[in-house]
């Protein structure tokens, strides 16, 4: 692996006064701050404002007085805002691609690739928004005499808490269809990587979007979370499973809805029939892509015994190859973790498993001399359930290897866990590949790609199953999850009980009986 000095030129967009002006969005009335850091070198880059509780009521007081006047504005008007943000977004990738990696660590290929989240989730909901906001007429209980229409309206003031690993595609991607369909935002990034979600926000007010719309508050999660949740009518949220749970049971203790997108210990199963080279290429970046911090990234790869040892000696061999370090050009494979105290979380899974009988194929240290936070991208063999890899999602560069024998066994194994997020099968027969997509336990299967195609497809839900989240981001239920429905019914002639001195037996008689020529005829 290349190895790099420690000292960098930051970008030249990410000047201070600019860094000023993004945190100073961020309400803190009690003047404590966060030092956010620049990931590679561990330089202060500036001191975030942290929220209280005060500041979080008035954040969703504003937010709330903003929505009124944006529920009431044309959906047509609305939409217009954001054809006018993804140009912005796009003309201002690069200079959020900066601000991602300042704050993140990635390498730039990923950090341009989360700049192009948000402007997909816009061109994907510009095109259905306003079918799916627009009055639906249905049938009511009597042909021709009753209506029934459902009307779609916003549920108010949504609180989205985004995580530090995509901070930008989920901050700003979550709240897209939130706010087309007619809510505020209150959002809670990490503290780490808040930089370029309030970024984005600054470029949405700038296409039009109302000001005091989107709210930005920041802290740590068990000091903010509490009253983000309390405040606002639905709840988005992705990160750990542990955490998720705590939301989900204010959230129902509220009455309100959540959509929590959690963890995973996500499986690829190659087949025998696999092309070797793109097999390969694919596990890389299932496993090392944005250093292993993906929600839907592989932890867990499993391979037939008959290729077993092809597979490994040549992924081992590409893994060694790696350019891994810190650069703010598109030359390095991979980047730094975010920080420190996460590497040494990953670093204790990795000595867990080697302490417990695991051996390291490649790779398993942490990397000082390339920055605070890098570890090597790790390949391991002979992972067990009673390891912590083997059974906890790492969120790391760090991959095991198991063997199968049959292709139950492979899809058992890749079952045997309390996650289900995403999957990825690896086949040249795609058929037979669907067969064993179709028997995995989650809620995203994958076939010759880890993850980017479910991902990006954005016309369909995607979520977790099993302890990997309830609810999913993306498709039609994506707009319509932060929607309320209203029924509004119509009875034209009051048509409803005994009419005319007939008796209730009669009524009754010819109620069944209409039912049954309903159901004949295929009217109800």
């Amino acid at each position: 692996m290349t190895v790099t000095p420690l000292a960098l030129t930051r970008p030249a967009s990410v000047t201070d006064a600019f860094l000023r002006r993004l945190a100073a969005r961020v309400p803190g009335s009690s003047g404590a701050t966060w030092k956010l850091t620049e990931v590679y070198t561990g330089e202060v880059l500036v001191e975030l404002p942290q929220s209280t509780p005060a500041d979080i009521e008035q954040a969703f007081a504003t937010a709330r007085a903003a929505q009124e006047k944006w529920a009431a504005t044309p959906l047509k008007q609305r939409l217009e805002v954001f054809k006018r943000a993804h140009t912005l977004f796009v003309d201002n990738a690069p200079a959020v691609t900066d601000l991602i990696q300042v704050e993140s660590g990635k390498n730039r290929r990923m950090a341009i690739e989360e700049t192009c989240d948000p402007a997909m989730v816009m061109s994907h909901y510009l095109t259905r928004a306003a079918k799916l906001l627009a009055p639906a007429k249905r049938g009511g209980p009597v042909p021709f005499l009753t209506t029934s229409t459902e009307l779609r309206q916003p549920k108010g003031v949504v609180g989205i808490i985004a995580p530090w690993n995509f901070p930008f595609a989920t901050g700003i991607s979550d709240a897209v269809p939130a706010l087309m369909a007619g809510n505020a935002v209150v959002l809670k990034p990490d503290n780490k990587t808040a930089l370029s979600p309030l970024y984005g926000v600054e470029l949405l007010e700038q296409a039009g979007l109302p000001k005091g719309l989107f709210q930005v508050v920041c802290g740590e999660g068990p000091d903010v979370g509490p009253t983000l949740i309390g405040q606002a009518n639905y709840v988005m949220f992705t990160g750990s499973t542990a955490t998720g749970r705590v939301i989900g049971e204010q959230a129902g203790r509220n009455l309100i809805g959540c959509c929590l997108e959690l963890g995973g210990k996500n499986p690829m199963i190659v087949l025998e029939d696999a092309d070797l080279d793109e097999t390969v290429q694919g596990a890389i970046f299932g496993a090392f892509g944005n250093t292993g911090q993906i929600c839907m990234h592989i932890e867990r790869i499993y391979l037939p015994e008959s290729r077993y040892e092809e597979f490994k000696n040549a992924y081992v061999a590409k893994t060694k190859a790696l350019d891994v370090r810190a650069a703010y050009d598109f030359g390095p494979d991979m980047g730094s973790l975010v920080s420190v105290d996460h590497m040494h979380r990953v670093k204790s899974h990795v000595d867990d498993a080697v302490a417990k009988g695991a051996t390291v194929l490649c790779g398993g240290k942490p990397r000082p001399d390339l920055g605070p936070a890098f570890f090597e991208p790790t390949i391991l063999e002979g992972v067990t359930k009673d390891m912590l890899c083997g059974v906890t999602e790492t969120f790391g560069p760090v991959v095991a290897l198991h063997k199968y024998r049959t292709v139950d066994e492979a899809v058992a194994l890749a079952n045997d866990t309390e996650y289900g997020l995403n999957a990825s099968v690896w086949g040249r027969d795609v058929g037979t590949a669907r067969a064993v997509a179709a028997r995995i336990e989650s809620g995203n299967v994958n076939i010759n790609d880890i993850l980017a195609t479910a991902y990006a497809s954005k016309g369909t839900p995607s979520g977790g199953v099993k302890n990997s989240g309830v609810g999913a981001r993306h498709g039609d239920q994506g707009l319509l999850k932060y929607t309320d429905v209203k029924n509004v019914a119509v009875l034209k002639k009051q048509v409803m009980g005994p009419r005319g001195g007939q008796t209730y037996e009669k009524y009754v008689e010819g109620m069944l009986s209409g039912l049954k020529t309903m159901r004949r005829l295929r009217i109800r």
